[in-house]
C-alpha cells in the first residue's frame, strides 16, 4: 500500500499535480528525499552505508526531477545513485567504471547514467573503494584493502547499497536489477556473474579485462614493440594510416562485402608488403602477435591486437610527446596488478621473469571463471560484447573466456540459453570505429530477462559525433540504433563458439 502511494505521489508532483489535493498532509518529494539520510537501510552487518546527503532536483532540460543520493559503503566505497522522482521502471541499474576507476562525480553519473535514467531506472555507480583519475594508479601501492574492493568488493556490496536504498525510498526492492560496464566495468560484470550470482538478473559486460595480469603485459609489450630503445616511436601517423588501410584493404571482401569494415579479422594478415620499412613491418607482427617470451611461447591467453586496430595503436605511439596509454599501463603494472613501485618503468619488464610477479594478485582480479552455472540457475543472463579492433583489451580474450564458459556448461546450446557473446565489427574499445557500434545492449538485455527474447541478432549502427549531440540522452556504451535511422545500419550475429 505505501508504494502504491508514492508511486501516485511522485507521478502526480512529476505532472505538475499539487500534493494539497489529498485530505492528509502529504510528504513532499524533498521531504522523502531528505528522509534517507536517516532511513534505516536492510543490510548485513558487514557492509554498514552511510548516506552522507540526499537531494531533491527539479527537472533540468532533458533531465527528470529526481533524488540525488551519495553516501559511501564500508569501508571505503563513494556511489552516487539517481532515483526518479515519477516514472519510476521498478528496476536498478548499476553503471560500470573505467580504467582504474576513481572517479564518481557528476560527469560519470551524467555519461554512464542519463540514458538509463531515460529509461525510468534508478542508476547507480561508485568509485570502486578509492580516489584517482582512471589513468592513474598509486592508490593501490602497498594497500591490499583497496586492491580488495577494486577486485570485487566494492561492486558487490554498491550493489546491494543500491538495492537498499531503492527500498527505503519507493517502499519495495527493484523487481529486476541490471549492470553494464566496459573494460574494468566489462570485468566488474564478469565477477559479478561468476562470485556473486544473485546481484543481477541480466549482466551485460563489454571488452572485459578477463585478465589484469594480461591485460597489462599486453599493454607494456605494445608499448616496447611500437618504440625504439631510446623512446622514439617507430610509427608516425602517415605510416600507420598506410597499415590501417592495407588491413582494410586485404581483409575487407573476405566476407562477400566491400565496407571498410573487416568482420572478422582472425585471419592471415601480412604487413610486409605495404611499403613500410622493416622496423615498421616487424613491429606490427609483434603487436598482432601479442605477449611472448623469448622462446616464442604466449605469456597469456589473450593474444594481440588484430587486423582493423591500428588506429587505437596511436595512444602507445610517442608523437608530439609521451605515449598516452603510458600512464594507465605502466600504473597498472607497478601499482595494481603488483608492488613493483613508482620508480618502475614498463622498459624493464622482463616477458620471461616477470609475468609470474604480475599472477601474484591474479587471484583478486581474475575474472576467468567458466563455471557459471550458479548464475543460470538463479535466472541470470549475460551478453558480452567486444570490438574486433579494439587496441585496449585484445578481442581474442572474450571469444577464449567464452569458448571455456561453453565447455564448461556443456555446449554451445546449453551456453546460449543464458550467456552470448557478439564480436562487433570495426569497433574499437568499447565505442567507435570504422563499424557500426551504437547497439542499445539494454533493451536487449531487458527483452531476455523479462520476455524471454533471445538476443541472437542486434542492431548496430554507426554513429558521428554530430549525430550522438544532436539525439538527446545518451549512454556511452548503449546509445539506441533506431531502425531506419541512418544509413550503415546493420544486424549482427551473435557469436557461436563450439
Amino acid at each position: 500500500m505505501q508504494t502504491r502511494y508514492w508511486l501516485i505521489i511522485f507521478t502526480l508532483m512529476a505532472c505538475g499535480v499539487e500534493a494539497t489535493a489529498f485530505a492528509a498532509p502529504v510528504p513532499t518529494v524533498a521531504t522523502a528525499c531528505e528522509a534517507l539520510v536517516r532511513a534505516p537501510l536492510d543490510l548485513a552487518d558487514e557492509m554498514p552505508a552511510h548516506v552522507m546527503s540526499a537531494e531533491a532536483v527539479g527537472t533540468a532540460g532533458q533531465r527528470a526531477a529526481h533524488c540525488l543520493v551519495k553516501g559511501y559503503v564500508a569501508p571505503n566505497t563513494l556511489f552516487q545513485i539517481v532515483l526518479p522522482a515519477g516514472g519510476w521502471n521498478g528496476k536498478l541499474f548499476y553503471a560500470g567504471c573505467t580504467g582504474s576507476c576513481g572517479i564518481s562525480g557528476e560527469s560519470v553519473w551524467a555519461r554512464e547514467c542519463d540514458y538509463p535514467f531515460a529509461r525510468g531506472y534508478a542508476c547507480i555507480i561508485s568509485d570502486m573503494g578509492h580516489r584517482s583519475t582512471p589513468a592513474d594508479g598509486l592508490w593501490a601501492w602497498r594497500n591490499l584493502e583497496a586492491k580488495m574492493d577494486f577486485a570485487f568488493r566494492a561492486t558487490h556490496r554498491t550493489a546491494l547499497t543500491g538495492k537498499a536504498i531503492v527500498a527505503a525510498f519507493y517502499g519495495e526492492r527493484p523487481r529486476h536489477s541490471y549492470f553494464m560496464g566496459c573494460s574494468t566495468g566489462g570485468r566488474q560484470a564478469l565477477v559479478s556473474a561468476q562470485r556473486f550470482p544473485h546481484d543481477f538478473d541480466g549482466v551485460i559486460a563489454g571488452a572485459p579485462v578477463v585478465s589484469e595480469a594480461g591485460t597489462s603485459m599486453s599493454f607494456v609489450w605494445t608499448l616496447k614493440s611500437l618504440a625504439r630503445p631510446d623512446g622514439s616511436p617507430i610509427f608516425d601517423d602517415h605510416s600507420l594510416k598506410r597499415l590501417h588501410d592495407g588491413a582494410i584493404a586485404a581483409l575487407d571482401r573476405v566476407d562477400g562485402r566491400s565496407d571498410g569494415v573487416i568482420d572478422d579479422p582472425r585471419r592471415r594478415f601480412d604487413p610486409g608488403s605495404l611499403g613500410l620499412t622493416d622496423e615498421q613491418v616487424a613491429a606490427a607482427r609483434k603487436v598482432y602477435a601479442g605477449p611472448v617470451d623469448s622462446a616464442g611461447r604466449p605469456v597469456y591467453f589473450g593474444g594481440g591486437f588484430l587486423p582493423g586496430s591500428e588506429m587505437g595503436w596511436r595512444s602507445f605511439l610517442a608523437i608530439g610527446g609521451p605515449a598516452q596509454a603510458t600512464r594507465s599501463g605502466t600504473d597498472t603494472t607497478r601499482f595494481i596488478q603488483s608492488d613493483f613501485g613508482p620508480d618502475w618503468e614498463a622498459t624493464a619488464f622482463d616477458f620471461d621473469r616477470d609475468p609470474d610477479r604480475l599472477r601474484e594478485y591474479e587471484i583478486l582480479y581474475s575474472a576467468s571463471h567458466p563455471d557459471l552455472r550458479a548464475f543460470r540457475d538463479a535466472g541470470g543472463k549475460l551478453l558480452i560484447y567486444h570490438g574486433w579492433a579494439d587496441a585496449r583489451v585484445a578481442p581474442l580474450n572474450s571469444v577464449d573466456y567464452y569458448a571455456a564458459v561453453t565447455r564448461a556448461m556443456g555446449g554451445a546450446r546449453e551456453t546460449r540459453g543464458f550467456a552470448q557473446l557478439v564480436m562487433v565489427p570495426g569497433m574499437e574499445h568499447c565505442w567507435g570505429g570504422d563499424g557500426p557500434f551504437a547497439i542499445d545492449y539494454i533493451g536487449a538485455m531487458e527483452a531476455w530477462v523479462e520476455k524471454g527474447v533471445s538476443p541472437d541478432r542486434l542492431r548496430a549502427a554507426h554513429r558521428t559525433a554530430d549525430r550522438q549531440e544532436a539525439s538527446g540522452p545518451t549512454f556511452v556504451h548503449a546509445f539506441p540504433a533506431a531502425p531506419g535511422a541512418e544509413a550503415g545500419v546493420r544486424t549482427l550475429s551473435t557469436l557461436v563458439v563450439d
